[in-house]
């Protein structure tokens, strides 16, 4: 038994340090793409090509001084980030594994659970820093983030409906003959668009939007904090990226195909990026509450009369 415990921490802090890893070259790859959308190079000095550059980033983002404004809240400013990095990670638990017996039969669940304690995160750090547009960004976070939750659980409601099970591994079993990409098409780009919002992304990035919040929630934080802060964005992004795979796109198997669809996802996340302007606050939630809420719901009864006329 003990053998086991410790075979399953091996495993998630493997899992954990690929996660980093993985985020840390995500972080080059936006940089590189959007530098190349933008007619420049990226980061390419440090190591072959730039590959190192995400570790001096790294190294010089927690090797600076930490500072906090004098009149913020210190303890829930220094712990907000932190605990906002532990749950992106905590997410990442999901992952439908073949070995080491972590297998969720409530996965769905569980990823709503640290998506919606994701909000206070950011809520509390918008307010602890004790900044006029630090608070103005954490609330349009909060605002937007809980918007796009219920239209998020609505479109995962249709597929579960389709595998009548919360365990994310029976995706897989039900995507053999055809994805469910083919099978939902609308209800897919919903999905991608309203990941898009759930990980404050461009074109809803209003929580930091930099042009008229100089950075939102996270203006006060330097080195560590907005270290941390960015690392769960991405891992976030990761994480999206792969659900998205998992319930559209066949589901999660170990072949070098499933993590170039992961690839490619993350790819789209950051195109958008460089394409697309930022959105109009209320069209976003017009967006959100009069488009995505109707058609998912519609949706939803749809796919329970397919399911119930079918069995």
């Amino acid at each position: 038994m003990l053998k086991d415990l410790i075979l399953i921490l091996v495993g998630v802090l493997i899992l954990i340090l690929g996660v980093l890893i993985g985020v840390a070259y995500l972080v080059l790859l936006e940089r590189k793409v959007l530098g190349y959308i933008q007619i420049r190079k990226g980061p390419n000095k440090v190591g072959f090509m730039g590959l190192l550059q995400p570790f001096s980033d790294a190294i010089k983002l927690f090797t600076k001084e930490q500072t906090y404004p004098v009149i913020s809240n210190y303890m829930s400013y220094y712990f907000s980030p932190v605990i906002s990095f532990i749950l992106s990670l905590m997410i990442w638990i999901l992952i439908p594994y073949y070995f080491n017996m972590i297998s969720f039969s409530l996965g769905v669940m569980f990823f709503f659970c640290c998506t919606s304690l994701g909000v206070y995160t950011i809520m509390v750090a918008g307010w602890s820093s004790n900044s006029n547009y630090a608070l103005l960004g954490g609330l349009r976070a909060v605002a937007q983030t809980i918007s796009y939750e219920v239209s998020l659980a609505l479109i995962l409601l249709s597929s579960v409906m389709m595998i009548m099970e919360f365990n994310l591994i029976k995706f897989f079993e039900y995507q053999n003959l055809i994805w469910f990409i083919f099978l939902m098409f609308p209800l897919s780009l919903c999905w991608l668009s309203s990941s898009l919002a759930e990980t404050n992304r461009t074109p809803f990035d209003f929580a930091e939007g930099e042009s008229e919040l100089v950075s939102g929630f996270n203006i006060e934080y330097s080195s560590g904090g907005f270290a941390l802060i960015f690392l769960a964005e991405y891992s976030s992004i990761l994480f999206m990226s792969l659900l998205f795979t998992l319930i559209y796109m066949g589901g999660y198997n170990l072949t070098l195909l499933f993590y170039l669809k992961l690839s490619f996802i993350s790819f789209l996340f950051i195109w958008v990026r460089g394409t697309l302007p930022r959105y109009r606050y209320d069209k976003l939630m017009y967006l959100a509450w009069k488009s995505y809420l109707p058609i998912s719901l519609n949706f939803l009864l749809f796919y329970l009369a397919v399911k119930i006329f079918f069995l």
